[in-house]
């Protein structure tokens, strides 16, 4: 049985776009490749006039329909799968792949879960605190000139997602957790990690990168993000109760014992 990606899942996100002509050109090339939803945040320059000179007559409703919002994680909240774009490599931006790549993994995801692919803005490009918050990271390998323009970079990815459709066998992919329910589940980790001294309180973001990237390899369901959170709560309330047992000399309760000989 073949199957074709669900496009109708798949948002194309601008993150502070600098120049109305890019999101009006970027809102062209979704519309060429199927994908109807397009989401901007912060843009420098919010003129729909002169995005509608580049979006053509046929991009139009892309336009009109377009989600503008304010603060990134707030936008990426209700997705379930978050993508990023990168010019750079290196540091934080190891798990690296290419269009193609990306674009196949996305076809069994796109069935039950909505996919956020988010680009930067085009001088600097997505910044680490930004790139924490996504799955998967993209790089679209060029010669020795590695910047293009944002729109080209759009089409280039909605590309790739369309041509992923073509000739594939179904599989069954779960409904992943929102990017608002693993936040929460990162924030508590954190919390539970710092207490039990795990790791340092004032180097809690380099641990988490690293255990974000992790977790990210097995694309997590809402019931495993549960597990997780339940076990967090777990080890809180035991981590306190030994403390308060401690404080007031009552004896552990044997059950616990654990022979570490």
């Amino acid at each position: 049985m073949e199957r074709t990606i669900n496009l109708d899942n798949i948002t194309i996100v601008l993150n502070r776009p600098r120049f109305p002509e890019n999101i009006g050109a970027a809102a062209r090339a979704v519309r060429n490749m199927g994908i109807r939803h397009l989401m901007v945040i912060r843009p420098e320059n919010d003129d729909t006039e002169k995005m509608m000179r580049l979006a053509t007559h046929e991009a139009r409703d892309i336009i009109e329909n377009m989600g503008r919002f304010d603060d990134f994680a707030e936008a990426l909240s209700p997705f379930h799968y978050v993508v990023g774009t990168t010019a750079r490599l290196g540091g934080e931006r190891k798990a690296v792949k290419r269009p193609t790549e990306i674009a196949r993994s996305l076809v069994d995801i796109s069935k039950e879960n909505q996919i956020a692919i988010v680009f930067g803005p085009e001088d600097r490009g997505l910044i680490n605190e930004e790139i924490r918050l996504c799955h998967q990271l993209i790089n679209i390998p060029t010669a020795d000139f590695s910047s293009i323009n944002l729109a080209q970079a759009v089409m280039i990815v909605c590309y790739e997602l369309f041509q992923a459709s073509l000739g594939e066998v179904d599989r069954f992919t779960p409904r992943l957790a929102t990017r608002h329910e693993l936040d929460g589940m990162y924030e508590q980790l954190r919390d539970v990690l710092v207490r039990i001294n795990y790791i340092l309180p004032d180097n809690t973001d380099y641990w988490m990168s690293r255990m974000r990237l992790f977790l990210a390899r097995m694309p997590l369901r809402a019931r495993e993000v549960s597990i997780i959170r339940g076990i967090c709560r777990q080890i809180d309330w035991f981590g306190k109760k030994c403390y308060l047992d401690g404080v007031s000399g009552n004896p552990p309760d044997p059950a616990l014992d654990i022979d570490i000989s």
